[in-house]
């Protein structure tokens, strides 16, 4: 693949190569903040602060978290929703040469708890309300101090003047407590090979892991990210902020690439408020939006949306990740709003996107799209995990790239087992067609043996996803006594329909090898999903096999 035939497939404008400068990822805010001051930078709950402003609090929770105590290289963890304070701590932290620890703010204390004490966190960033919940846990967690703040009090900081005593660790308070005077700047140097964030994995395939992701590898794939999305203008554009900015996905391409843009963000902590999230795009005139499958099929299917009542022809461009975007979903929702809707892909070990369909060119059906500029990837035999394989034959991708993580934390034989002979070993099988396009055809440790045979569970979930009565399905492998593991099928139907286990068996055998049929197939009213949008396989067995 040295060719690396997906180079002319790029859309006009798209560089095959970018000069990374050797700077801290914060550096892109405050030459942001320098260029337009009085630009808003978040909007949140008709409440704006303008990019000189979120500056000022940026500097400020710096210089705190540095009086306080705080050396290079500690860890802060941040238990926030899609809130203006977000974009302040994730920033003071790096400025502050701290390292960011994201965490779901919907985490229940047994979760929190492991990644705080796995990354070594000293401080908390939460809202009021996980309060009495930490302090329950700082103990056996590890941190020393826990700052919290409620939603609305980002724009009352602006005005706040800072404590005459400042905090320190192992001292609680108000994030705004952490304050320093107007003005006030941190002094720590920080540069490219510095460590800025650790980014967990959502633990779907096992024990959570922190992937540790560099200034250098952040810079990088938000720099990609920019020049990919050719058709939006430095300083004309407004995103909106549905996915979670606590995981990679919304940290990068959506708060980062927006910091390069100079783009406005609609903050939305709650993007299952539908109406919520559509006056949203309305009011504000969103035009970049970035989000998962599943909520561009509700506003596809909002009966609001629908009669025409909100006007959503302002959005231009949107990326879909974390799961496969159907066919269908995608064309209505280009044709409800004018946007073009671009399937990508990513991981947290190369955080976050290092594919995507191309804005304005071919987006072909059921693939992740074209390697981002400078990534390069390859498809190895599953036999060795070496041997690169031709156009079409289905193998392990492995990926070289700038924003490659580290390693994980903590995990030296994850790390070299992830990261060997230079590449990213992603554990998803995936294929490459003659023009570099990339398809996803399942995780290496989904797959179902079926007496020895293969079953991709994605195959499966794709033939029942294209009858008519089904909404959404996932597959997984459950125990058999003949064969060791045989698939199973777990199915949403759209409303008012109604279909027998027996019909979606035979509508399979249409499509499918017999050992491939889903030997049984349960009905139920959601799937349960990663924050991001990901199917959890594991959880649906776990159920099953409680069950037994």
């Amino acid at each position: 693949m040295g060719e690396r035939p997906w180079l002319k497939k790029y859309d006009p404008g798209v560089p095959e190569h970018i000069d990374y400068p050797a700077v801290p990822l914060f550096h892109f805010f405050d030459a942001t903040a320098r260029k337009i001051p009085a630009s808003a930078c978040t909007l949140f709950r008709d409440q704006v602060i303008t990019f000189g402003q979120m500056s000022g609090l940026v500097n400020r929770l710096a210089a705190g978290l540095e009086r306080m105590g705080l050396q290079k290289g500690a860890r802060v963890g941040v238990l926030l929703p899609n809130i203006p304070q977000f974009v302040q701590a994730y920033y003071a932290i790096l400025k502050a040469g701290g390292v960011v620890v994201a965490m779901n703010p919907q985490y229940k204390a047994r979760e929190i708890e492991f990644q705080a004490r796995d990354a070594g966190v000293q401080v908390m960033i939460a809202l009021d309300g996980l309060g009495e919940m930490l302090h329950s846990i700082r103990a056996s967690a590890g941190f020393q101090s826990i700052l919290t703040t409620t939603p609305d009090e980002a724009a009352e900081m602006t005005g706040w003047q800072g404590r005459s005593k400042p905090l320190r660790l192992g001292e609680d308070g108000r994030l705004a407590d952490a304050l320093m005077e107007e003005g006030a700047r941190p002094t720590a140097q920080v540069g490219p090979d510095d460590v800025a964030v650790f980014q967990y994995s959502g633990g779907t395939t096992g024990t959570p892991k922190g992937a540790i992701g560099l200034h250098r590898n952040l810079v990088a794939n938000s720099l990609m990210f920019r020049h990919w999305l050719v058709g939006l203008r430095d300083g004309q554009e407004t995103t909106l902020m549905a996915i979670p900015m606590y995981h990679v996905y919304g940290m990068v391409v959506g708060m980062s690439v927006s910091v390069l843009l100079g783009s406005k963000m609609i903050l939305v902590p709650d993007p299952r408020n539908l109406p919520d999230l559509l006056s949203n795009i309305e009011k504000y005139q969103a035009s970049f939006f970035p989000g998962v499958p599943t909520l561009y099929a509700l506003i596809n299917r909002n009966p609001d949306v629908q009669a025409g009542r909100y006007n959503l022809r302002s959005i231009k461009a949107c990326i879909s990740g974390s799961a496969p975007l159907l066919r269908e979903v995608r064309e209505q929702f280009e044709a409800l709003t004018g946007a073009k809707l671009m399937e990508g892909y990513g991981l947290s070990e190369a955080p976050t996107a290092t594919h995507c369909n191309p804005m304005f060119g071919e987006k072909r059906p059921g693939s992740i799209g074209l390697p981002l500029p400078d990534v390069d990837c390859l498809i190895a035999s599953l036999e060795d995990g070496e041997t690169p394989l031709p156009p079409g034959e289905p193998g392990e991708l492995l990926i070289r790239s700038p924003q490659v993580m580290r390693g994980y934390h903590n995990q030296p034989a994850e790390s070299a087992q992830a990261l060997r002979s230079g590449w990213l070993h992603t554990g998803d099988v995936a294929r490459m067609d003659e023009d570099g396009y990339f398809y996803i055809v399942d995780r290496m440790k989904d797959l179902i043996k079926v007496g020895g045979l293969q079953v991709w569970p994605r195959e499966v979930e794709e033939v029942l996803a294209a009858h008519p009565s089904v909404a959404e399905v996932a597959v997984a492998g459950i125990p058999d006594p003949v064969r060791g593991e045989a698939p199973k099928a777990w199915v949403v139907l759209r409303p008012g329909e109604s279909v027998r286990p027996e019909e979606l068996q035979a509508w399979c055998e249409v499509s499918l090898s017999g050992y491939k049929i889903p030997i049984a197939v349960e009905f139920v009213d959601a799937l349960p999903r990663t924050p991001v949008g990901k199917v959890l396989r594991r959880e649906l067995v776990r159920a099953h096999l409680e069950r037994k």
